[in-house]
């Protein structure tokens, strides 16, 4: 079954880059600067920052949906994102490199199945997933820390 895994789009976000520390303390996020990698994935491109790459922590709605499944967590975006990411039918290295979280939810908004497997399992656990014509999109959050990663569809 194909699929596609997206990022957020950087839209809500853009906003916020290159605010100076106050302006971002008023809206709730906070600039980090990348010192490792892995340890700091952009939710807009899925992949990484590189070490000296500036990132902003933010909380967001990513599943905003009148269930009890309503969800907000905290998040990372590179502040240089301007495109999001669309991997088709291929998972992005910042996600096979994690230990995953993966939800299934109906057309309700409601969860229907969930799993915790190593990335690199993803795209089989997505197939399987997606055999079941009730499940219409899956989240994928990072296991240890329980924040989003990022949403998948059937292509």
């Amino acid at each position: 079954m194909s699929f596609v895994i997206t990022g957020l789009p950087v839209e809500p976000f853009s906003p916020l880059f290159g605010l100076d520390e106050a302006a971002l303390t008023a809206a709730g996020a906070i600039r980090y600067v990348a010192d490792s990698k892995p340890g700091f994935p952009c939710r807009i491109t899925l992949e990484d920052a590189e070490p000296g790459e500036t990132l902003l922590l933010l909380n967001h709605e990513h599943l905003a949906v009148d269930t009890p499944y309503r969800s907000t967590h905290a998040i990372f975006v590179r502040e240089t994102a301007a495109t999001p990411a669309r991997f088709e039918d291929e998972v992005p290295a910042s996600l096979a490199g994690r230990l995953l979280s993966v939800r299934a939810y109906d057309a309700r908004g409601m969860m229907i199945d969930a799993e915790v497997l190593e990335g690199r399992e993803l795209a089989p656990l997505i197939e399987r997933f997606f055999d079941n014509p009730s499940v219409a999109w899956l989240h994928a959050h990072n296991a240890r820390r329980g924040c989003f990663a990022a949403r998948i569809d059937r292509a």
